[in-house]
């Protein structure tokens, strides 16, 4: 692990992406047959305004300190790092969850409150690296209990009272290619570009 990624100055615009790859056969008669590989991770996209070269400088230093693809490191993404719902407790997940569910029972909520998290929000598990997206909004009910929707299918078993990320998520990500380009205009600004992947 080699850091995490310079939080200034901020991305004009960050693109992510789910890949997940499937195996898809289709009849002549129509027939549709698809299956999914295990190993969906999410792909990051950031573009940057134009930048003086102070302003790029701890950008385009931490990219030449992980070595093109050698290593992996933390970022989080703008705008999309915290939470859409009202969630302020720390939200447990109230059982052992297996490898392979997408369903989970949460507690520790507010009680009686609805969007607790919001379907899109971005959430990890605590001591885990793999990131995921809450599919529906998660309510709370009278006992500050719900239950959390989500994709892909979890990668590992869970413990009992396994604290959620919902709030500053962190992406272990590494870079895509082994060649960076740094380009400086004629106005002496710098135009950066940068592909990201999850690491698993």
């Amino acid at each position: 692990m080699s850091g995490q990624f310079p939080t200034s100055p901020v991305a004009r615009s960050a693109n992510i992406t789910s890949q997940q790859d499937t195996i898809v056969s289709v009849t002549t008669s129509g027939r549709k047959q698809a299956r999914q590989i295990d190993g969906q991770r999410f792909a990051i996209t950031l573009a940057f305004p134009p930048m003086t070269r102070s302003e790029f400088a701890p950008i385009k230093a931490f990219v030449m300190k992980q070595r093109s693809q050698l290593e992996n490191f933390t970022l989080i993404p703008p705008t999309e790092g915290n939470a859409q719902g009202v969630a302020s407790t720390v939200i447990s997940t109230n059982a052992s969850v297996s490898a392979g569910a997408t369903t989970c029972t949460v507690d520790g909520m507010t009680t009686s409150t609805n969007g607790i998290l919001k379907a899109g929000d971005y959430f990890r598990f605590t001591g885990q690296e793999k990131v995921y997206m809450a599919v529906e909004d998660l309510d709370a009910d009278g006992s500050g209990e719900g239950t959390l929707t989500f994709e892909p299918p979890l990668r590992a078993n869970v413990a009992d009272n396994v604290a959620l990320i919902y709030d500053n998520v962190d992406f272990t990500v590494s870079l895509t290619n082994d060649i960076q380009e740094f380009n400086i205009g004629t106005q002496e600004y710098f135009n950066y570009e940068i592909d990201l992947v999850e690491v698993l």
